[in-house]
């Protein structure tokens, strides 16, 4: 991610919030919603949804196939978003695959890389067995360390990983140690889905790059909240999910370096991916059409592109400020409340808009629910990371997670209800 600029024009929140008819609802009694669970999954505006109904009520019809308008006007528009995000990335459209999630595409990744031998050359170098590794690190999600397991059961492989700093940071020390000659796949996020951690992805890529092995990028937290530019990152993989940064639920990308891409055998076979089909076998399409079999989620992508044009327009840049700034407030709020602890950093460096903490005598679950009586919508549990929540010595903890319409009045209804939650359970000091 780029560095928040300060002289970034500060956002309308008021104005961008007219736009999400969800934002002005009410919910449990008529308590006003605020929302802080948009790192579980964000909400949407008119504009996206708008996109994506008159899609399907002027031109839906399947894409890559068919001689009639809808046809053509159908895939017109996948491929116009196609184009509208890998412009949103930094990347080209050769480079984006379309995935029903994040999760879908690194299993993509995986599984291509147990099939790699027959690939071609690029690929083989990156066929796992016994005494090869996979590298991934403690803090990340389920859905970027299961198919790593899995991956190498499948393989013989070795799964090694980098740990945890006390202060929620990635602990480098042993970097050397761990990325060697015998790594084939280092794994990580970019910002942590619970402790707001941004990673030094150049670091980590320089490294791998050093001892041959391939970068699988989770940057799921990080591509809606700031500017990122993948190619410019140096990875060889990347992937997002649609529901995360304004867009439909089923729609996520998948980004990958075109020379890999060519190279790689597919995940899903099929209708739509094919280049040849005979009764002994069949020839592949190109990237990206191989890794799309059957018909794809043409609405969603559609809602994607208007998702990635309604963030352009607001500006990322701005974006980020905006989180900043609210993640400020939380931080000060929150660690002004004896009892409360937040899990993660607690200063701004390299820091995302996740605030993850446990309140001393109350258990997570208990806090979400006093929270969600006055109207606060926040994750509670392990958000999808056992053994980052294991490593901190937590069961479980609640998380606030910032987005563009929200503002200062929600974090002042935030901390209140932490102190409430406290009140109500008789731990308060």
């Amino acid at each position: 991610m780029t560095a928040v600029r300060s002289d970034t024009a500060p956002l309308d929140v008021a104005a961008l919030r007219a736009d999400f008819p969800i934002l002005s609802r009410t919910v449990r009694d008529g308590k006003p919603l605020v929302y802080l669970d948009s790192g579980a999954t964000s909400q949407r505006p008119r504009q996206v949804l708008d996109a994506e109904r008159r899609f399907l009520e002027t031109s839906n019809a399947a894409v890559h196939r068919g001689a009639h308008q809808l046809a053509e006007e159908a895939t017109d528009a996948y491929e116009n978003a196609r184009a509208a995000i890998a412009e949103f990335v930094g990347a080209i459209p050769g480079e984006l695959v379309f995935t029903k999630n994040a999760t879908e595409g690194i299993n993509l990744v995986a599984y291509a890389l147990s099939n790699s031998a027959t690939a071609g050359p690029e690929m083989a170098r990156f066929t796992l067995s016994a005494g090869d590794e996979v590298v991934v690190t403690e803090m990340e999600h389920h859905a970027n360390l299961v198919p790593w397991q899995q991956l190498c059961q499948r393989t013989g492989a070795t799964l090694r990983w980098f740990g945890v700093t006390d202060e929620g940071r990635l602990d480098l020390s042993n970097l050397d140690e761990l990325v060697t000659e015998r790594t084939k796949v280092v794994a990580f996020t970019h910002q942590s889905n619970v402790l707001g951690t941004v990673n030094p992805v150049r670091t980590l890529v320089e490294r791998a790059n050093r001892v041959g092995a391939l970068t699988v990028l989770d940057a799921c937290q990080s591509v809606p909240h700031a500017p990122v530019n993948l190619p410019a990152l140096g990875v060889d993989f990347a992937v997002f999910s649609g529901h995360k940064m304004l867009g439909p639920s089923g729609v996520g990308v998948l980004y990958g370096r075109r020379e890999l891409l060519e190279a790689m055998p597919p995940f899903l076979t099929g209708g739509s991916m094919i280049e040849l089909v005979r009764m002994e076998g069949s020839t592949f399409a190109p990237p990206p059409q191989r890794f799309e079999a059957g018909v794809p989620m043409t609405s969603q992508a559609v809602g994607l592109g208007a998702a990635v044009d309604y963030l352009t327009a607001v500006g990322m840049d701005r974006i980020a400020a905006h989180e900043h700034t609210l993640t400020e407030a939380a931080l000060a709020g929150l660690g002004a409340i004896p009892g409360v602890r937040v899990i993660g950093p607690t200063d701004l460096a390299d820091r995302g808009g996740a605030v993850s903490f446990v309140v001393d005598g109350v258990h997570p679950h208990d806090v979400g629910q006093v929270l969600d009586g006055l109207g606060v919508a926040v994750r509670v549990g392990h958000h999808c990371a056992w053994p980052l929540h294991r490593r901190l010595g937590v069961p479980a903890s609640v998380r606030a997670s910032f987005y563009l319409y929200n503002d200062l009045s929600d974090v002042d209804v935030l901390v209140s209800g932490v102190r409430e939650a406290q009140r109500f359970f008789g731990v308060a000091s």
